[in-house]
């Protein structure tokens, strides 16, 4: 594959997923995809919004929470979860702890596979398999902010492909803010990199890390087009102990029954989060989906006294049987739909 290709390649595939063809599920992947943006939008939107994203979970919460409600427990460090038939109780760095007769876990896939919280007992086998199965990726935005007076790119242009002559994913996509609909009048452009080329970023200091993306622009643009940054900035998604990564991805070989040994409780634990969504990972709204479906799963046990929750499997296959794309399974939109055709 040529450099140009490649880059394409790139902008059509790891930008969504982190991870390249070869690393991921091809088929779980176009699930993926088909089910978010052929179902409610093919519009891949950028979200923006001055007061932070966290603003429509903080009105969410408002909604049960008082200010300053003691049941919020912000900075506070779990440490070990120990799980049974009959509660749940979560110890915390603090030396404090919390007991439930349900508890729901949304730790992330890098979280759990970081053995950074301890469970007790540990793990049954197949819920370990089922978390050490998935992968995490690393997705990474360097934003570099320029003279509003000294914009070098076309603001009527929203991206930029740059095809690396060595490496591939190098630096590759390029995303102005400073356009109509944006933050016109910013002098904001950012830099996308994903897994191997996030780690590197992350790992190395500021300095360095604008020093490359500026060599980049100045390839791209000319060497004297380009000035130096009055602002520099970007996350360590990867290095975060609260996320230790971006957003989950499914390895080739993968089955659906392998993700829902992810997604399934232990006695009253139970587990949600966009990792744990098999149509939506990756996705703000598989995340939420899950969330409702779990609460209402923990909802229904404590009005019933009892428990319940999701199936699991002892044994897996290497493969998924159509009759288990179902509700039980996390499978609540067909894949097999066929509208147009004879046999639809």
């Amino acid at each position: 594959m040529d450099k140009q290709a490649g880059a394409v390649e790139w902008f059509q595939f790891d930008f969504e997923y982190a991870y390249t063809p070869e690393q991921s599920s091809q088929e779980f992947s176009v699930v993926n995809y088909n089910t978010t943006f052929y179902q409610y939008s093919d519009e891949n939107n950028y979200v923006f919004d001055q007061r932070g994203f966290n603003k429509f979970i903080q009105g969410e919460a408002s909604t049960y929470l008082a200010a300053n409600d003691s049941r919020l427990l912000l900075n506070t460090i779990v440490t070990n979860i120990s799980y049974s038939d009959d509660g749940v109780t979560v110890y915390n760095e603090d030396g404090s702890c919390i007991q439930a007769d349900y508890a729901i876990c949304t730790f992330s896939v890098g979280v759990l596979q970081s053995q950074m919280i301890s469970f007790e007992p540990e793990l049954p086998s197949w819920k370990q398999m089922g978390i050490e199965t998935f992968a995490m990726g690393t997705y990474t935005k360097i934003f570099l902010q320029f003279p509003p007076d000294k914009v070098f790119w076309n603001t009527s242009h929203q991206f930029f492909l740059y095809a690396d002559p060595e490496e591939r994913g190098y630096y590759p996509i390029f995303q102005s803010l400073d356009a109509d609909g944006f933050l016109p009048g910013s002098g904001i452009i950012f830099v996308t990199v994903v897994q191997t080329q996030s780690y590197v970023v992350e790992a190395q200091d500021d300095a360095t890390t604008k020093a490359e993306v500026l060599a980049v622009l100045r390839d791209m643009f000319g060497q004297d087009n380009v000035p130096d940054p009055i602002d520099f900035t970007y996350p360590r998604w990867s290095l975060e102990p609260w996320a230790y990564g971006s957003y989950s991805n499914w390895p080739p070989g993968t089955s659906l029954e392998m993700h829902e040994n992810l997604r399934a409780n232990v006695g009253r634990l139970y587990f949600a989060g966009e990792a744990t969504s098999a149509e939506y990972f990756g996705f703000l709204h598989g995340a939420y989906f899950e969330g409702q479906k779990v609460a209402m799963d923990v909802a229904n046990c404590v009005k019933s006294k009892g428990y319940g929750g999701e199936q699991h499997y002892e044994k897996l296959l290497s493969t998924t049987n159509e009759d288990e794309y179902d509700d039980a399974n996390g499978w609540e939109v067909s894949s097999f739909l066929n509208y147009g055709s004879d046999d639809s």
